[in-house]
């Protein structure tokens, strides 16, 4: 990228918003829909084995959200995230059309992509990661 700067920023920022929204997810199936109320939405929408994977998908937005505002282990988590978005999007939402408002796939795409996005370019140098691994990753080039 020609601005380092714009790079920087860009991606503080989506992985910030995008951290939020999984987060905000994440804790309204633990404190709005609860636990239960979750595990018997999802398996009244017929995902396989709601009463397992209700509470990790919960456990994924909140502490995955939380995780990418951070910026620490932002790539997996991202590409985490984009898998359970991938599985709403097939699961749930693509028989419904586009619109949120019709619980269409519009909010579940953007999520999941905004994620991959997150995943394939890194949290960038406003991150945990970047804190905790930059001059790890110098140390190895220098060794080889």
């Amino acid at each position: 990228m020609k601005n380092p700067t714009q790079s920087t920023i860009a991606r503080a920022l989506l992985r910030v918003v995008v951290g939020f929204l999984f987060a905000a997810h994440g804790w309204q199936k633990f404190n709005e829909w609860t636990i239960a109320g979750t595990q018997a939405a999802f398996g009244e929408m017929g995902i396989p084995l709601a009463e397992i994977v209700a509470p990790l998908i919960a456990i994924l937005e909140l502490g995955g959200g939380i995780a990418l505002i951070i910026g620490v282990l932002a790539r997996p988590i991202a590409l985490l995230l984009t898998l359970d978005m991938l599985g709403a999007l097939v699961l749930v939402h693509l028989n419904a059309g586009v619109f949120v408002a019709s619980n269409g796939f519009e909010l579940v795409l953007l999520l999941g992509t905004a994620a991959l996005a997150i995943a394939l370019v890194g949290p960038g140098r406003l991150s945990a990661d970047h804190a905790l691994f930059a001059g790890r990753k110098s140390r190895l080039s220098a060794l080889a």
